[in-house]
Order: structure tokens, then C-alpha cells, then sequence
């Protein structure tokens, strides 16, 4: 006697599921950007130096430079839903371990912990919406959920904004990513009672495995995998380690507040939150996936130096990163998906991941360095010079990849990237 086959989830369920888990990454990306408002608290508060500041940011991706590898064995032993709440509460517990003390050392350890469950959290997310989503829908679904997410980001940098009272002490506002990280751990909860009502009612899809690396399948990748691999750690590289900077930067260098300066910040995910699901539904209907990967590196290069020495509104350089900051992911991360198998998608993304934390974690500490070793400060603005080219030359980099992936992918050998349909 065969057993009847379980319907599909209807469309309005499983776009629930994705806001539900989506709450888990808002948490997740606040934590994660409340330290850059709170730098020059941390500089005039406890002494701390640029160094000490990147290095808050960088020991987040340290340990997912093989993190990956045990997340991924987690993700595949006990499936999305018990390993989204696992990394979720090791986010929340991070938060509260680095906001407990003022010691250096301590915050690091809290940082640590958290970049455990952060980097892990976002890779069972991305397996779970390749479970839930197929086809045309995938990019338009990760677009969604990156706005969710960059929305937490958002709240972070505006945080002197809307909790302009808090910004008296460094310690005040990383209770609020405490609060973050509580609801970090709420979404994944409801995720897991949304999949197990799921899997008694619907058939539900089986993700592949996202981030486990099999060594031997690295050397069947294709060239065009390699660039998009490069483009990844030059594009976020350039993105994030900036950011970690950018608050201090703009009210040392532009002599603007600490409210200004956080959302100035911000503009890169506000545009992020907007445009990205839009640009995800734009290529999945005319192509051209690597021609507007390059259009995206092109903004990348001059807003830095813009910063650096033009006298122009901030807004400018800001705004052009923003589209940037929405264009290339949108396409980047699902291209993957097309041009790789799917048996060794967990492989791609996992040494993706890897190569991606290897550079946020190098370039937090060389540009925290840079501005050490120029003596960046408010008494010497143009301190800040030198970190302002080491992205521009990450931008220009990024550019060189991403015409290198747009050739490979008009040769003989595409993949169909640049076509409406990719295979």
C-alpha cells in the first residue's frame, strides 16, 4: 500500500517560514554592527586603540576560517531547525559575555563566541531557504531575507539616533544587542515550530548539504567559480572592515556627529534592505549576472578616495556604495548555485565562507593598523588616508575579477550567467 504523497507548502506558508527565520539574522547582523557606533566611546572610555577595534571585529571571522567545517557537520547531522537555535543561542551568549566587562580581552572572548554562532547561523538560514525555495523565487528569497537581516544592521548604526540617552556610557548599548540576540533566539524557536507543523502537513524539500568542504572536490571547480570566489573576499573586504571604521572615521575626519555618522553608515543597508530584493528579481528575469557584477565593483573604486579628499556631501560616496552594497550580493551568492552542482554546492559554500572570513579578518586588523601606524585622529584626519586606499585597491581588484568571470562566462564554457534562464 503506498502512501500518499504530502502536498507542496502553500506560497503564503513558506513565506512565513522565511520572515520567521529571517527575525534570527536580524539579531544576528545587530550584534554584529553594534560595536562600530560605540568606537570612539571605546577609544575615550577604556583606552582602546584602532587596533583594539578591528581586532573586536576581526576575531568574529577567525575562528569561521574553520568554523565552517564543524558548523557544516552540524547543520547536516541535526538539520536546519535544531542547528539555527544552537548557533542562535550562541549569538545571544556572545552578546552578553562582551557586554559583562570593559577588559579587552573579555570583549574578545564574547566577540569569539559570537562569531562561532554567527557565521554557522547564516549558513543554516541559507540551507534552509534553498530548502523551502526553488527556481525563479530563490534570488527574490535571499534578497528578502537580506533585507530582514540589514535591518538589524540598520538599527545598529542609527542606534545613537533612537538611543541617543544610552551613548553616555560604552556599556549601555551592548545591553540593546543583548535584547538583539533574545531575539535572535525567539526567531529560531518560532522557526523550528513552524518546520515541525511543516513536515506533518507538507512535503518539505531536503537541503543539500550548504557548508561542508570535501577537499578532493575543490579541484573540479570551474574557473568561473574561482572568480566569483575572489570577487566575494575583495567586495566584502572592502565593505565591512570599512564599516567597523566608519562612524569614527566620519566624526574625526568630517567633523560630523555621532547621530549623523551612524546613519551615514546605515545608507549602505537601507539602500541594501530596499534594492536588493530588486535587483534579485531583475536578473532572474533578463540575465546578465556578471555583467552587473562588474557594474557594481565599478561603483566601488572611487568612494573611498571621494572621502578621503573630495569636499563633496558625504551622501554622495555613501549612496553609490549603497548600490554596490545591494547589486552584488543579490547575484554573487545564488550564482553559485548555478554554477556549481548541486552534490557539491556544500562545498562551494563552505569554502566560500572561508576565504570570505579570511579577508574580513585580515583587513579589520591591516586597516586598523594603517589608521594606528598614520596616527588617524581627529587632531590628524588625514590619518585615515591610508585605510581610504587599501579599499579603493580592494575595489579595483574586485572590478578585475568580475570582468574576468563576465569573459569566462561569454566563452565556450558559460554557464549560463549571463542568459535569463542559468542552468
Amino acid at each position: 500500500m503506498t502512501t500518499p504523497q504530502l502536498p507542496q507548502p502553500p506560497r503564503a506558508f513558506r513565506w512565513t517560514v522565511l520572515v520567521l527565520i529571517s527575525l534570527a539574522m536580524f539579531g544576528n547582523y545587530y550584534i554584529y554592527d553594534a560595536i562600530s557606533p560605540l568606537a570612539d566611546l571605546l577609544a575615550l572610555q577604556l583606552g582602546f586603540s584602532d587596533s583594539d577595534i578591528g581586532l573586536l571585529q576581526a576575531i568574529y571571522s577567525i575562528p569561521n576560517i574553520s568554523m565552517v567545517l564543524i558548523g557544516g557537520f552540524i547543520i547536516d547531522r541535526l538539520g536546519t531547525k535544531k542547528s539555527t537555535l544552537i548557533f542562535a543561542v550562541l549569538c545571544l551568549l556572545g552578546a552578553a559575555i562582551t557586554a559583562s566587562s570593559g577588559k579587552l580581552e573579555i570583549m574578545v572572548a564574547g566577540r569569539l563566541v559570537f562569531g562561532l554562532g554567527a557565521e554557522s547561523l547564516i549558513v543554516a538560514v541559507t540551507t534552509a531557504i534553498a530548502k523551502w525555495f526553488k527556481g525563479k523565487e530563490l534570488s527574490f528569497a535571499f534578497g528578502i531575507n537580506l533585507t530582514i537581516a540589514r535591518l538589524g544592521s540598520f538599527a545598529a548604526l542609527n542606534s545613537p539616533t533612537w538611543a541617543k540617552h544610552y551613548y553616555t556610557n560604552w556599556q549601555l548599548p551592548l545591553f540593546i544587542s543583548v535584547a538583539a540576540g533574545v531575539i535572535c533566539v525567539a526567531g529560531a524557536v518560532l522557526y523550528w515550530i513552524l518546520e515541525n507543523n511543516a513536515t506533518k502537513k507538507y512535503q518539505v524539500g531536503r537541503a543539500g548539504s550548504t557548508d561542508k568542504v570535501a577537499i578532493r572536490d575543490i579541484f573540479k571547480f570551474s574557473t568561473s567559480y574561482w572568480f566569483i570566489v575572489a570577487l566575494c573576499i575583495t567586495f566584502y573586504s572592502g565593505i565591512f572592515p570599512f564599516q567597523t571604521f566608519a562612524v569614527k572615521f566620519f566624526i574625526e575626519a568630517h567633523g560630523t556627529t555621532r547621530e549623523l555618522g551612524g546613519f551615514l553608515s546605515s545608507i549602505l543597508t537601507l539602500f541594501a534592505m530596499i534594492a536588493t530584493p530588486l535587483f534579485g528579481l531583475l536578473v532572474d528575469r533578463i540575465g546578465k549576472r556578471s555583467l552587473f557584477m562588474m557594474f557594481g565593483s565599478i561603483l566601488l573604486i572611487p568612494v573611498y578616495l571621494i572621502m578621503a579628499y573630495a569636499h563633496i556631501s558625504l551622501y554622495i560616496p555613501m549612496a553609490m556604495m549603497g548600490i554596490a552594497f545591494s547589486l552584488i550580493p543579490a547575484i554573487m551568492w545564488p550564482s553559485v548555485a548555478y554554477i556549481v552542482d548541486e552534490s557539491k554546492l556544500g562545498t562551494a559554500y563552505g569554502l566560500m565562507t572561508m576565504i570570505q572570513n579570511i579577508g574580513l579578518a585580515g583587513f579589520n586588523l591591516i586597516v586598523g593598523w594603517a589608521n594606528d601606524y598614520a596616527g588617524a585622529s581627529a587632531a590628524n584626519p588625514g590619518g585615515y588616508d591610508l585605510g581610504m586606499w587599501i579599499f579603493s585597491c580592494l575595489g579595483f581588484f574586485g572590478l578585475m575579477f568580475a570582468f574576468l568571470l563576465r569573459r569566462s562566462e561569454m566563452g565556450p564554457h558559460a554557464h549560463g550567467l549571463e542568459t535569463i534562464t542559468a542552468r
